[in-house]
C-alpha cells in the first residue's frame, strides 16, 4: 500500500478518535446546565445532544477549513508534503490523546486549544520557533482570561436580574416582560446561527440581510412568548418561575448543541481533509474543502463520543461546581451563547468550553463564594493552563517517533 493512502487510512482513524473525544468532552457546553438543573435526565441530554450534533455537523458545518495553520503555524516553513501529513496524523493523536485523559478525568477542556497546542509542536518540529505566530498564540492565551471573565459576569448579573425580577417580584412581572425574555432569547439564538456558523453563508446571505432575518424572527417570537406564557400561567396556577424557565433553558441547551457540531466537526476532519486533498492533487492551498461524507464521519464520531462518555464531563459542570436550578441554567447558556458570539464577531478567540464553566461559576458566586467548589474550580482552571503545552509535547514526541520511522 502506498504512503499517502496508508497515511490517509490512518489518519482518518484517527480523525474518528478525536471526534468521538470532541463528542465526549464538549457536550458538557451544551447539556450539563439542563441536565443539573433536572430539566432534562442524562439520558435524555446525551440523545438529545448527539442527534443535533450531528445534525449540526453535516448540514451547516464548515465546508473548508484552513491548512496546517489556523493562523498558528507558517505553511512556508513546514517543509515537503510528507511532512504535513506526518504533521495532520502526530496532530490529531496528540490532541485527542489530551481530551481523552482530561474527558476521564472529568475536566472540561478546549478541544480547539488541544489541537492549537498540537500544531505549536508540530511548527516547532517541522520548521522552527520562528514557524510559529507567537501573536496569533498570545490571543489564544488571552481567551483564556477573557470567555470565563466575561461569561462569568453576565451570567452572574444576569441571574441576579432574573432573581430580582421573577423570583422574588410580583408573578405578572413574568407575563409581562415574557416578550423581551423570549425574544432576547430567540435574538441570540438566530444572530448565532447566522452569523457564528456557516449557515448564513451557506444561505448566501448578506450579514446586514442575517441581522433583519434575526430580529424579525425574534420579534415574532418574543411576541409568541407573551401569548404562551400567559396560557401557560394561566392554566397551570401551581406552575412556577422555574417551570417557565426549564422550556427556555431546553430551548438554549438545544441550540448550543447544534452550534457545537457546526463549529467543532472541522478539529476532527480538517487535517483529514487536508491529507486528503494532498493525495489527490499533490499540494495544498490556504484552505481545503470539506466533502459532505466526511462532515458525515466527523458528526458521527461526535455523536457517538457524546453517547458513549459525554457523562462525565456533564457531572462535573452540570453538579460539581455549585447546585442548580432552571433560572441558573437559562442564565448559563444565555451567557455563554451570548458571549462566544460576541467575541466571535469581535475576531477575539474564544472557547465555548471556557465561556460554559465561566458562567457557572458567576452563578454560583450569586449565591455567595461558599455556593462553589473551588477545588473543583481549580482542577478545571490547572487543566486549562497545561493543555497548550501538554499537546505540543505530544505533537513533537509523535511526529518525531514517526519521522524516524517513516522518512
Amino acid at each position: 500500500m502506498e504512503f499517502g493512502t496508508l497515511f490517509f487510512i490512518a489518519t482518518a482513524l484517527v480523525g474518528l478518535y478525536m471526534a468521538w473525544n470532541i463528542g465526549a468532552n464538549d457536550v458538557a457546553n451544551s447539556m450539563a446546565s439542563a441536565v443539573g438543573a433536572r430539566a432534562i435526565t442524562l439520558g435524555q441530554a446525551v440523545v438529545i445532544a448527539g442527534l443535533l450534533d450531528f445534525i449540526g455537523a453535516v448540514f451547516v458545518g464548515s465546508h473548508v477549513t484552513h491548512t496546517v495553520t489556523r493562523g498558528i503555524v507558517d505553511p512556508g516553513a513546514v517543509g515537503s508534503s510528507q511532512m504535513v501529513v506526518l504533521g495532520a496524523f502526530s496532530i490529531l493523536l496528540a490532541a485527542s490523546g489530551w481530551v481523552f485523559l482530561a474527558t476521564w478525568k472529568g475536566f472540561p477542556v478546549s478541544t480547539t486549544h488541544s489541537i492549537v497546542g498540537a500544531l505549536i509542536g508540530f511548527g516547532l518540529v517541522a520548521g522552527n520557533a520562528s514557524a510559529i505566530r507567537w501573536g496569533k498564540l498570545g490571543e489564544v492565551v488571552a481567551s483564556w482570561v477573557t470567555s470565563p471573565i466575561l461569561s462569568g459576569f453576565l451570567a452572574f448579573f444576569l441571574f441576579k436580574s432574573i432573581e430580582k425580577l421573577f423570583l422574588r417580584g410580583k408573578r405578572e412581572n413574568l407575563r409581562r416582560l415574557s416578550p423581551y425574555l423570549v425574544g432576547g432569547t430567540f435574538l441570540i439564538i438566530f444572530l448565532s446561527l447566522f452569523l457564528k456558523t456557516p449557515l448564513g453563508k451557506n444561505l448566501g446571505l448578506t450579514s446586514w440581510e442575517r441581522v433583519f432575518l434575526s430580529l424579525l424572527g425574534a420579534s415574532l417570537a418574543g411576541v409568541g412568548g407573551w401569548f404562551w406564557v400567559s396560557r401557560y400561567l394561566r392554566w397551570g396556577e401551581g406552575r412556577t418561575v422555574e417551570d417557565v424557565f426549564r422550556n427556555l433553558q431546553i430551548m438554549t441547551s438545544c441550540y448550543v448543541a447544534f452550534a457545537q457540531g457546526a463549529n467543532d466537526v472541522a478539529n476532527a476532519v480538517g487535517p483529514i481533509a487536508t491529507v486528503r486533498s494532498l493525495i489527490i492533487n499533490g499540494g495544498i492551498g490556504e484552505e481545503v474543502k470539506i466533502p459532505f461524507w466526511l462532515l458525515a464521519f466527523g458528526g458521527g464520531g461526535i455523536a457517538l463520543g457524546i453517547l458513549t462518555w459525554g457523562y462525565r464531563v456533564i457531572k462535573t459542570v452540570g453538579s460539581q461546581i455549585t447546585d442548580l436550578t432552571n433560572t441558573r441554567g437559562f442564565a448559563i447558556d444565555f451567557s455563554t451563547a451570548t458571549i462566544v458570539l460576541l467575541c466571535s464577531k469581535l475576531g477575539l478567540p474564544v472557547s465555548t468550553t471556557h465561556a460554559c464553566v465561566g458562567a457557572v461559576v458567576g452563578v454560583g458566586l450569586g449565591r455567595g463564594l461558599e455556593a462553589i467548589d473551588l477545588r473543583v474550580v481549580k482542577r478545571i482552571v490547572i487543566s486549562w493552563v497545561v493543555t497548550v503545552p501538554l499537546a505540543a509535547i505530544l505533537a513533537m514526541g509523535f511526529y518525531g517517533l514517526l519521522t524516524r520511522i517513516m522518512l
